[in-house]
């Protein structure tokens, strides 16, 4: 392994960095150098940038320091990211108010670790579960039916409804406040003819109309 650079891990775009590998020094002899590395990359802030053989050919990677141990990570080449401009949607406008909404939800389900059961490798264990019911020949688990999603029509229910589940589910209370609501158009009812029984003849019409009240938006 030959390290041609040191530079911010800051400076380099997630998207090139592949998976992890735990680095041990090849014997007492390379325990020193080892150690220095790790040492110097702890107090600099930064990574190392190398180049070492893997399956035959060349490839780039990047060490940075994890505890007490360096950490090789597998990189991507630059030719071998793909532009994704080929892939994004066709351009949509979004509100102050979809933005402030989306924001609400993200700091309902804002926290400080990755731990617990939300992050627990649930296809592993459903495995596990059903070999073993085989092995002892017994009726194989139940799995939930996965819930089906509907089509969004509006995009401000669909967050209100995102930010109640988040804060039900941390045991928080549910009743959404702080979200802004979207102005409402007034409402017209269609003018409506009553005739008398007693007098075909004639005809009365009432025309009533109904103006609904817009509810200002409220600020996240």
């Amino acid at each position: 392994m030959e390290i041609d650079a040191f530079v911010a891990a800051d400076d380099i775009d997630p998207i090139r960095i592949g998976e992890g590998y735990y680095l041990s020094p090849d014997g007492q002899v390379a325990a020193k150098p080892y150690k220095l590395l790790r040492e110097a990359l702890a107090r600099s802030s930064k990574v190392a940038i190398a180049k070492y053989a893997w399956s035959g050919r060349e490839r780039l990677g990047m060490l940075r320091v994890r505890g007490d141990a360096i950490v090789l990570h597998a990189m991507h080449w630059p030719d071998e990211i793909r532009d994704p401009t080929e892939l994004l949607p066709e351009p949509v406008d979004v509100s102050e108010e979809e933005i402030k909404g989306a924001l609400a939800l993200m700091e309902s389900m804002s926290r400080d670790d990755l731990e617990g059961d939300d992050f627990k490798d649930t296809y592993t264990e459903a495995m596990e579960k059903i070999i073993e019911a085989k092995r002892e020949e017994k009726p194989l688990p139940e799995m939930p039916e996965p819930e089906k999603p509907g089509r969004v029509l509006d995009l401000m229910a669909a967050l209100e409804e995102s930010v109640s589940k988040a804060k039900a589910s941390r045991g928080e209370d549910a009743d959404i406040h702080e979200l802004p609501k979207k102005k409402t158009a007034a409402k017209k009812t269609t003018a409506k003819k009553t005739t008398g029984k007693k007098q075909p003849a004639k005809k009365t019409t009432a025309a009533k109309k109904t103006t609904g009240h817009a509810r200002r938006p409220r600020s996240a």
